[in-house]
């Protein structure tokens, strides 16, 4: 069987024992962090892998013996499999501290277990898409001898990007945010200054898009002026991060003619059910009732037309 054919639920499920905790983690930077702790609680801790080799080890653990099938501490879990074994020794921590010192150790942990899973489904992701696009490679012409990307732009081009689509629709992984970028008042620029200036606006704006998206954000220009933005897995707040910084960027443009502006709508595919397809017409819905906010505002017209007028 292909590997692109096999379903991304049991992908996810099989190919975690493929990986180790020291694979999905920085190390030395956990490692520092639970120094911080020790210096100022006094806690020790060991972390093992899962069939008991030591991984890091901060305070004092000579004499200790591993042996995680009679003693397995705390468990790491990232998709329901043991990745690593913590073991934890309040011998140096005052009692009144040591409340406090386990719910931070316990939220540590936690969070380790978070960040496992979602590292560890980006990199799944990212290898299932690999091998659908291969397929889908030989059915579109337009990913075929590299005319998967749109010239002006460098991004995606609308029917590969459509077809990037149908694969996060299949991978079934949520949440997957859908973000809906328009270039304010393009055909101004066209009219007012020509094909050449309106054609830099585009890639102006398209560049400023790739600089602020992550690389596995997936970007298409799928009509002249609007482009569209895929966030898989977004952390809280990370697509209107990304839109944030967008509208910021292209606002502190100087230029002697074009205005960078944009209207930008974003929605979330919440469940398997929900196609990409559709969250994208409701970021297009709120792209629109943004456009309305942002050609509104104060100063606008005044910057759109300062070349015109100069």
């Amino acid at each position: 069987m292909a590997y692109g054919s096999i379903p991304l639920d049991k992908r996810l499920k099989d190919n975690i024992r493929n990986y180790k905790i020291t694979t999905l983690f920085d190390v030395e930077e956990i490692t520092e962090i639970l120094k911080g702790i020790n210096k100022i609680s006094g806690v020790d801790v060991l972390i093992t892998e899962r069939h008991g080799e030591k991984i890091l080890a901060v305070g004092d653990w000579a004499g200790f013996n591993i042996d995680v099938d009679a003693n397995p501490g705390i468990k790491i879990r990232v998709c329901e499999r043991t990745m690593a074994h913590v073991y934890v020794s309040y011998a140096n921590v005052s009692e009144e501290d040591a409340p406090a010192t386990k719910r931070a150790l316990d939220g540590i942990m936690k969070t380790v277990e978070l960040l496992g899973e979602k590292a560890y489904k980006v990199r799944e992701l990212e290898i299932y898409a690999d091998e659908l696009d291969s397929k889908l490679q030989k059915e579109t012409y337009q990913a075929k001898n590299g005319e998967k990307n749109d010239e002006l732009t460098d991004t995606l081009n609308r029917t590969y990007f459509e077809n990037r689509l149908k694969i996060i629709d299949r991978s079934q992984v949520v949440p997957v945010a859908a973000v809906c970028i328009n270039i304010n008042d393009w055909k101004y620029v066209n009219d007012n200054y020509g094909d050449d200036e309106s054609d830099r606006l585009i890639s102006t704006i398209a560049g400023i898009i790739r600089d602020e998206a992550k690389d596995d954000y997936v970007i298409g220009r799928v009509d002249g002026d609007v482009f569209n933005v895929v966030v898989p897995m977004p952390a809280d707040g990370e697509a209107i991060d990304f839109a944030a910084r967008v509208k910021s960027r292209c606002e502190s443009f100087e230029d002697p003619h074009i205005a960078p502006s944009v209207a930008i709508g974003i929605a979330v595919k919440e469940n398997v059910e929900m196609e990409m397809a559709d969250a994208l017409s409701d970021a297009e819905y709120a792209m629109f009732e943004d456009k309305i906010e942002v050609k509104n505002a104060p100063g606008y017209r005044a910057r759109l037309t300062h070349g015109a007028e100069a």
